[in-house]
């Protein structure tokens, strides 16, 4: 025993600290040194595997640093070794439809009813059509006609880059000179872009916007939403995505005296309308059906607000600010003609408001508030008749009634969830897929298989049956169609 406590200290104060007769001030000198020599020595050994055996660390959500032998960054040489393999596809022809051709799909629910999906899952899960590297960034995919649009960091340019979804054959790109930088979230482009009529709307991360050909990428206008509306960057960068609407394209710019939310000429670029003086948060502007009348949802810096779609004039306005100093992230969510769903993590957690009207006037007020659902870099979904997302990095249920949790179980890191066929259709933060059950009264986990490598924020786009995802360094397609 004394030669154990000479080779570890600590192994002296356990002995001191059990034996009979010692003091209680002695246990818990003890137990304090005990405590601090642990702590001690868990850093020399993280520091002496940091320095000689390459031990590195990525944030991937939680309050602490995970440690990995390798961070999530793009291989540019891999990147670009496998673009310049790449044979020159066949003419392309527009197969498929234009379904999720938006952030979270047409109605930004993240919800896909355009055909019915896998039910009874394989273990090994769905196949796999192609995986390859990818750019930088934490943008997801607008799909259309069998092309799939996102925005990478490549290097020091943002790429606008059109694939080929049924073999992630790059079709065509179109970049700029930009770097953003972050050492929490990490580096490059947020914003997913959007579809509409032949034309592809990209936004990149210090706000350079362009609207291209969704055939070819020509630039067909742009500018900078950031420098044109007077806005400061965001410590994450633009992470809001481009809406468009009718004749318009809306963007959540975040400059003062009415160049908080900006409405395009989608054809032409030329501004329509500005509209209020708040800062911008991360969460992505939204057409929805409240109180009868379709308003443009927007959720700013410190409140969420109904706009006139064809003016910007404010409707109606429910403060909403999210806790240590953050921004919202999550999308709000519509739950019925006249209710809607908040939610931010970094402990603030939801709330549900309903949307009234009274004499001309929209009125909303608070039905329920609580911390059972914090949604952080994610959005919760709603699909029969209840509330799912991850609450922090686990799956959670509510009563979307009442609030109360239904059930919450199973850990999925700090990914995305969408849902599908009655599913639930979760891209964990470690880059596994999993599908749950969206049951209402209990978890049913029935598929986990693995998707891409390394941490995992984007959300998943899924068109004409098959799921496309992506991270910060790979991207891949997996078939969720029923076998005939």
């Amino acid at each position: 025993m004394r030669l154990a406590a000479l080779l570890f200290p600590p192994a002296g104060l356990i002995v001191l600290w059990k034996t009979r007769g010692i003091s209680i001030a002695r246990k818990l000198f003890a137990s304090i040194a005990i405590l601090l020599y642990a702590v001690v020595y868990l850093v020399l050994v993280l520091a002496v595997m940091w320095k000689f055996f390459g031990l590195q660390y990525e944030f991937r959500g939680g309050m602490f640093p995970h440690f990995t032998w390798r961070k999530t960054l793009p291989d540019y040489e891999a990147l670009e070794a496998s673009r310049a393999g790449q044979k020159a596809p066949a003419a392309q022809t527009n197969v498929g439809g234009a379904y999720w051709n938006a952030f979270r799909g047409p109605a930004r629910d993240g919800v896909y009813a355009e055909q019915n999906i896998i039910t009874n899952w394989p273990k090994t899960g769905s196949p796999l059509l192609w995986k390859q590297p990818v750019g930088g960034g934490y943008a997801s995919f607008a799909i259309a006609h069998g092309r799939a649009f996102t925005i990478e960091q490549r290097r020091d340019r943002e790429v606008a880059a059109a694939y080929d979804l049924a073999t992630g054959r790059e079709l065509w790109t179109n970049s700029w000179r930009a770097e953003f930088q972050e050492p929490l979230g990490g580096d490059g482009p947020r914003a997913t872009p959007a579809w509409d009529d032949g034309k592809v709307y990209a936004l990149g991360a210090l706000g350079e916007l362009r609207c291209l050909e969704g055939d070819s990428g020509k630039v067909l206008w742009g500018t900078n939403v950031l420098d044109e509306n007077r806005a400061p960057v965001l410590t994450y960068g633009v992470a809001a995505s481009p809406l468009i609407h009718e004749d318009k394209l809306i963007i959540a710019a975040g400059g003062p005296r009415k160049h908080s939310v900006v409405a395009y000429a989608r054809s032409t670029g030329k501004k329509i309308w500005g509209s209020l003086d708040d800062g911008a948060a991360y969460s992505s502007p939204t057409i929805v059906d409240l109180a009868g009348e379709r308003h443009l949802l927007v959720v700013t810096r410190t409140r969420a607000v109904g706009l006139n779609i064809s003016d910007g004039a404010l409707l109606w306005q429910f403060p909403w600010v999210v806790l240590q100093g953050n921004r919202n992230i999550a999308q709000p969510v519509v739950v019925s003609t006249n209710r809607v769903f908040l939610s931010a993590g970094y402990g603030t957690g939801c709330v549900l408001i309903e949307v009234m009207r009274a004499g001309g006037r929209f009125i909303p007020r608070e039905v329920w508030r609580n911390k059972n659902l914090k949604n952080k870099f994610t959005s919760s979904v709603f699909v029969n008749g209840a509330l799912f997302g991850l609450d922090e990095d686990i799956l959670t249920c509510l009563d979307v009634s009442t609030g109360q949790r239904a059930w919450k179980e199973g850990r999925y890191g700090y990914g995305q969830v969408i849902a599908a066929g009655g599913q639930l259709i979760l891209l964990c933060g470690d880059g596994d897929i999993a599908v749950v059950k969206a049951n209402p009264k209990s978890h049913e986990e029935l598929a986990r298989f693995p998707g891409i490598q390394g941490k995992t924020w984007n959300l998943p786009g899924i068109s004409d049956g098959l799921l496309l995802i992506r991270n910060n360094s790979e991207m891949a397609c997996f078939d969720l169609r029923p076998k005939p």
